[in-house]
């Protein structure tokens, strides 16, 4: 078999990432197999293999020794071969919609990995788990677990996001506080629990809890569930659900009460400290703009989004420099290079009036002119420019790895639909997770910004990237009052934002009660704004 195209272009280019999708690779490995010399690129970061007719990874992935991020989703594959675990330096694992039904105890080899993703599998047995220092994500939605995973005396300490919807889970373990302390979104929808476990109320960081779909043996929980915000629910769980001890309800009860003195419930403008950092927020208002979700647009590709409004902002050149710079460091860390989540920012002045759509649009429909750039493009057009770029660049320059916004391109490949942000005259404003449009972009005149997160992995992904953003955004000063360009302490007024879905149920409400509690730090002080 003569090598593949692709596989030869990686070589003498001396490329870092290869992907390998579609249906002209699946004709391809139907008729003949995966090309084998594709394993003797052994400098790979990431190797992509989606959307294909493969049934099993060769042996030979295990020379693929510096790879950091492996795709292998949407495939037929049926068995995880072990090799996989001897990549020591992977990060990122996605075997999502394939046919698996088992994965090994080897999984606790890889201690580099920061997101799992075994979503859509047949998968009955998980290993239990031991030491995962760096994990951040495990999705292991839509499979056939009976069983809980086995996180017994884990190591997870930066696990925020843990994804068991549909599944076949008849009960929670009373230990799931211990196991998951640092767990922000939990979704445990639709499988088949019965009871909920009070110690579940003690998860002092859990933000975002789902428990539809279940068969609750309490009622009014299930109400509650339906109906009520995550708060409410635990608040329910914490009063009347059965503990495995009496030891810890006054435990749980004392913190929620602790963490709820953090919040001033509307407070004089002259109390407001001057020895510290303080953070307004405007209660959100009937003529304030909303943002209308296209939950069966978005659903497939992007289905989470946050907004808020910065207002009496103040920047100079430098600090607008810096403030740029402030969002790419973000981008790179707790958005995890946008795997996460993207933020958008835009000039309010330049939004046309009224609500936000949110939706998706396929790629040779959504158009918009893109930042820097001085023509409009359609989706597909600017993914073609884009990847033309990235090339020339890499050949110019002679350097294997992609730059600036042309290294986020993977993360659209393949996708039907496109996410996009429309002001109220349909024109698309932000293209997530590649970029905004020229025509809202910030500058140093900015006087009050919107502010966007958007991700496909939770909600609770967008609260963390957002309270992040506006805790930096705080301590930048970009809301101090010009005439004190050197206050000790500054101040951000933030107006509330709501998103919708079309017959205007509230679906969020961005900063919540719950959100901008900043850890670790005694010099922020939160103030909630009544109605006017």
């Amino acid at each position: 078999m003569s090598p593949w195209p692709e596989v030869l272009t990686a070589k003498s280019e001396n490329r870092h990432e290869i992907k390998l999708a579609g249906g002209n690779i699946s004709k391809r490995i139907s008729e003949e197999g995966l090309d084998k010399s594709l394993f003797q690129l052994t400098t790979l970061n990431l190797l992509n293999i989606s959307d294909t007719c493969l049934t099993s990874i060769p042996d030979e992935i295990k020379l693929l020794s510096n790879l950091q991020s492996l795709l292998l989703f949407g495939n037929k594959l049926e068995i995880f071969n072990e090799n996989i675990t001897s990549l020591t330096k992977l990060k990122v694992l996605d075997l999502s919609r394939n046919q698996l039904t088992a994965i090994p105890n080897s999984l606790n080899n890889m201690k580099e990995l920061t997101s799992i993703n075994f979503s859509s599998n047949q998968i009955e047995i998980m290993p239990k788990l031991t030491d995962f220092p760096n994990l951040i994500i495990i999705d292991v939605s839509n499979n056939k677990l009976t069983d809980f995973l086995d996180v017994e005396n884990a190591n997870l300490p930066h696990l925020t996001d843990l994804k068991l919807k549909a599944n076949s889970i008849e009960c929670l373990p009373s230990n799931v506080a211990q196991s998951l302390a640092s767990v922000k979104n939990f979704d445990m929808g639709d499988n088949q629990l019965k009871v909920i476990p009070g110690e579940l109320a003690s998860l002092a960081k859990l933000k975002e809890l789902n428990l539809k779909g279940n068969k609750l043996s309490d009622k009014r929980l299930m109400k509650l569930v339906d109906q009520c915000r995550t708060k409410q629910v635990l608040d329910y769980i914490r009063e009347h659900c059965p503990k495995s001890t009496q030891s810890q309800p006054a435990a749980g009860k004392g913190k929620g009460k602790k963490g709820a003195k953090k919040l001033d419930e509307s407070p004089p403008e002259d109390n407001i400290s001057d020895l510290c950092h303080s953070l307004k927020i405007l209660h959100v208002e009937d003529e304030i703009p909303k943002v209308k979700i296209l939950e069966s647009e978005v659903g497939p590709v992007r289905p989470y989004i946050l907004c808020c409004i910065v207002t009496e902002m103040y920047m100079t050149p430098a600090l607008f420099k810096k403030f740029i710079q402030m969002q790419t460091k973000l981008h790179d860390t707790v958005c995890d290079k946008r795997n996460v989540a993207t933020i958008a920012t835009h000039d309010m002045s330049k939004i046309a009036p009224g609500d936000l759509v949110y939706t998706a649009k396929a790629p040779s429909v959504l158009k918009l002119t893109p930042l820097s750039r001085l023509k409009a493009y359609t989706g597909e057009q600017l993914f073609q420019q884009l990847t033309a770029e990235a090339d020339a660049l890499r050949k110019e320059k002679k350097r294997n790895v992609y730059s600036g916004i042309h290294k986020y391109l993977y993360l659209l490949e393949g996708k039907p639909k496109y996410p996009c942000l429309e002001d109220a005259s349909g024109k698309v404003i932000s293209f997530p997770p590649i970029t905004n449009s020229d025509e809202t972009k910030m500058s140093a005149d900015t006087k009050s910004m919107l502010l966007e997160v958007t991700s496909h992995a939770s909600l609770g992904s967008c609260k963390t990237v957002m309270n992040k953003l506006l805790h930096e955004c705080l301590l930048l000063g970009i809301g101090d009052n010009p005439d004190e360009p050197d206050a000790a302490y500054h101040t951000l007024t933030v107006q509330q934002m709501k998103v919708v879905d079309l017959e205007g149920n509230l679906k969020s409400v961005y900063p919540s009660r719950t959100d901008c509690v900043f850890e670790g730090t005694n010099d922020v002080k939160v103030f909630r704004l009544p109605k006017k």
